[in-house]
């Protein structure tokens, strides 16, 4: 789920992933350069098909789950090639909720 977006000041400051985790249910939790963990929804993306075609499969989507270019990412050809995955924007990431981790 989306949150509303603030207008974030990225002289200062430019949202980075470190992590990222598959979640489950098609929910990514990105693990962000403040610190905090963002839940990214990725069903309304799957929903377009297109080049998200591939990450419909659960299979696919989880073990291909990586972090590329600063942000969460799928490398689906297992080259680890930055211009040949799929990611989405790190802002668009840090715009997602917050969650807490679940400690065991």
């Amino acid at each position: 789920m989306l949150m509303e977006r603030t207008k974030l000041n990225t002289s200062r400051f430019f949202p980075e992933v470190f992590q990222a985790v598959d979640a489950g249910d098609f929910v990514v939790h990105a693990y962000m350069n403040d610190g905090s963990i963002r839940a990214y929804d990725v069903k309304p993306l799957l929903e377009k098909g297109g080049v998200f075609e591939p990450l419909r499969d659960p299979g696919t989507f989880s073990s291909h789950l990586t972090v590329m270019n600063g942000t969460v990412a799928w490398d689906l050809t297992g080259k680890r090639d930055p211009n040949d995955c799929i990611d989405i924007d790190p802002l668009e990431i840090f715009a997602c909720e917050a969650v807490m981790e679940e400690i065991p």
